[in-house]
């Protein structure tokens, strides 16, 4: 059996090296410019360290990078942010990549696990691949079957436009749980004029629809799901920041 290691770390404990194989494995991972991006159709989206370090791990927020390695190797990770609405915490995954090889192991929900906090009231993911949504609901909630839609058309417009980060402040909320008339068939989106190429998305989730009901509506261009979920309580829960090991 492989050995997987997480390893969560505050914003400050991030150093430029780790940074560097996250923005390696973003730029190889995570997908293609669709023809409506202002880049070359097909080129590889791509982040630079320095790029991850001010989008994602910016100095005026509580910021975490988490990564899982398999044998040694770096397989996953997940960025999040935490900040306060209304007296209620917010953590905010910003980012999740699983490198393909190693994809459908159930890494990406051990990722968010990692993120878990007893203080945390409501946890937030925007992303146009229905398997992070997926991992975000059985992580966070306890399957994207059970999800309740009412606390993202309750909470989503206050906790986005008090982000500090930027591309979540200025997504533009979309679908029929902000706007019941809207016939488009989208359901909670976010229009973030991210124009990735959404083939291997919509392969997933035609899938995902072929098992079970797809609670959050279609995915078109330049738009993200829009994950919400109000935390569980529970009576017990530990929390580390040190590696955990399985196997």
């Amino acid at each position: 059996m492989k050995e997987q290691v997480y390893q969560k770390y505050d914003a400050p404990q991030v150093t430029e090296t780790m940074l560097q194989d996250a923005a390696i494995l973003f730029s190889e991972n995570y997908g293609v410019w669709d023809e409506q991006a202002t880049v070359k159709i097909g080129s590889p989206v791509r982040l630079s360290k320095d790029r991850l370090r001010s989008q994602y791990l910016p100095d005026n927020a509580t910021c975490f990078y988490v990564k899982v390695t398999v044998d040694g190797q770096l397989a996953g990770n997940a960025f999040a942010c935490r900040w306060t609405v209304n007296d209620k915490t917010v953590c905010w995954v910003t980012q999740l990549v699983v490198d393909r090889n190693y994809r459908e192991r159930g890494l990406a929900k051990g990722l968010l696990n990692q993120l878990k906090q007893n203080d945390v009231d409501i946890y937030g993911l925007m992303s146009s691949h229905p398997a992070a949504c997926l991992a975000a609901a059985k992580a966070f909630g306890d399957s994207i079957s059970t999800l309740q839609l009412g606390p993202i058309g309750k909470y989503a417009e206050e906790i986005m436009k008090a982000s500090p980060i930027d591309y979540v402040k200025g997504a533009k909320l979309r679908g029929s749980v902000f706007n019941p008339g809207d016939t488009s068939g989208l359901v909670s989106s976010a229009d973030s004029a991210f124009f990735v190429d959404h083939n291997e998305p919509l392969e997933a989730l035609a899938r995902v629809r072929e098992e079970m009901d797809w609670p959050l509506g279609e995915l078109v261009d330049g738009h993200e799901f829009l994950l919400i979920l109000e935390a569980r309580r529970r009576s017990r829960f530990r929390s580390t920041s040190r590696p955990e090991s399985s196997s």
